[in-house]
């Protein structure tokens, strides 16, 4: 089964899947995403711990990344794993 990892540290979230890895910068405020909610091909919405807010419902867009690197955005059918 295909499967997407999302992982951060405080300075970059990582999303990985298959044998590819994007990484990008994020806010010096997280501390950890602490649950998938939904992934709608390129289009992850997650709930984060920020140390100056409590936990939130959190939005990433990788779909325009996604595109430049010619990955299929119709294949949503994967698992996400929190990490």
């Amino acid at each position: 089964m295909d499967y997407a990892i999302l992982s951060s540290d405080k300075q970059y979230t990582y999303f990985s899947f298959r044998d590819q890895t994007i990484r990008f910068r994020i806010s010096r405020h997280l501390e950890r995403y602490t649950k998938i909610l939904e992934w709608d091909a390129g289009y992850i919405v997650v709930m984060a711990k920020y140390e100056t807010v409590p936990e939130i419902v959190d939005y990433i867009d990788l779909i325009p990344v996604l595109e430049d690197l010619y990955i299929n955005l119709n294949y949503s059918r994967f698992s996400m794993q929190n990490c």
